[in-house]
Formats: C-alpha cells, structure tokens, sequence
C-alpha cells in the first residue's frame, strides 16, 4: 500500500477528531502563519522536547495541546511520516496550553521528562485523553493515574511539576506561541516553513519535500 494512501486513510482520523470537538481557536483558512525562512529561535529552544535523531536534518515543529483532539489524531499520523523517514527526520514538540487544564498536562509531561518517561507518558495522556481532558471539565487527577500507569513516579513527579524550571518551560512556549501567531492546534512547521494548506497529506508532502532537498533532489 502506497504512502499517499496510508495518508489519505489516517486523514479519516483527523476527519473524525475535527467533528468530535471544538479544537481550533482559529481556522486556518483565516489566519496563515508569518512565513520563517529557517528553523529560528523562536520555533526551538534547547529545553525543547525532541523525538527522533536529535540530529536530523529535517525538524517538524509541533505546537500542540496535550487536551487537543487533533493533536491526538494526528500524532499516529506524524509517528508514521517519521517511520517513513527514519533517519532524517525529528519531531520537536511545543507547548500551546489553550484548554483548561492543559497546563497542568503539561507540566506532567515535563516532570515524565525529568525520570526519562517522556515519550510513554506523553502516549498514554493522547491515548485515555476523552477520559481526562473533558473541555471544561478536566480531570487532572486521572491523567496523573494514567501516567502512573506509564511508569511516572508520581510522587516524585508531583514535586518536580511546580518547580522554576518548568515554570520557565511554559513561560517561554506560551510567549513563543505568540510571536510565531499560533492560534490554532496543532500548528506545524517543517525546516521552518509553516504548513498552510492544513492536513495529513500536506504534511507529508511537506516533509517529504525537505527530504528530497537534503538528499539533494535525488
């Protein structure tokens, strides 16, 4: 089966989560974000969390909600575009706390970090999310249950959640979501140019043209 239609059928996904839930703050047919012309400061910071080679050449910057329905649907999608890619491809995620409660997932996510639990916590929050991240309603203690259940030491984690390190983390993001315009989740950037035609496909089609460049036009 081709990639194009692993794509076109993982879009079903993102179809379902876009008419589940309320995600966008913005569609992205109104507002397109500000063109960057490299990976810049502002898209990642060293305390960003990288997933992949930490020295690929082609860098896909997510600015995601852990509360976010699309952020869920589409994380299967970009795990695949990486295994496309393996070598030549991280993912570099940013933090766009829009819902209630987002914050502290967040800063759950940053202590998993702390012990090494980065990536299972982070799948275990995406995957139980319809059963914590109630818009409106979250149930935060559930998602410390789930990433218990990943393997956190929670009460270690607890701790590490309030400290100046992590308050630095989300001051930073939060004051970057800004200057690169994001509004919506999730936001992707590919070598720095922003994804505007918004979808798995596109995505695809955007790293896999960054590839090529890199492996230079072959």
């Amino acid at each position: 089966m081709s990639k194009r239609v692993l794509i076109a059928l993982s879009a079903l996904v993102v179809v379902i989560a876009f008419v589940g839930g309320a995600f966008l703050y913005d569609r992205y047919s109104k507002v397109t974000p500000p063109a960057i012309a490299r990976v810049s400061e502002t898209l990642v910071r060293p305390h960003s969390p990288i997933i992949g080679p930490a020295q690929a050449p082609v860098t896909i910057v997510e600015f995601f909600d852990p509360s976010c329905e699309a952020c869920r649907a589409f994380y299967p999608i970009v795990k695949q575009i990486m295994g496309t890619f393996p070598n030549e491809v991280r993912l570099v995620l940013r933090y766009a706390p829009f819902h209630e409660g987002s914050d502290v997932a967040v800063r759950i996510l940053e202590a998993a970090r702390i012990q090494g639990k980065y990536q299972p916590v982070l799948e275990a929050l995406l995957a139980n999310q319809p059963q914590w991240a109630m818009h409106g309603t979250p149930d935060l203690n559930k998602a410390w249950e789930f990433a218990r259940a990943a393997g956190l030491d929670v009460q270690r984690a607890q701790a590490d959640a309030t400290s100046d390190a992590i308050d630095r983390v989300l001051e930073l993001d939060i004051a970057d979501v800004k200057v690169a315009d994001v509004r919506q989740t999730p936001t992707f950037f590919v070598n720095g140019k922003p994804l505007t035609d918004f979808g798995p496909q596109q995505l695809y089609d955007l790293v896999g043209q960054e590839v090529k460049q890199v492996r230079g036009g072959s």
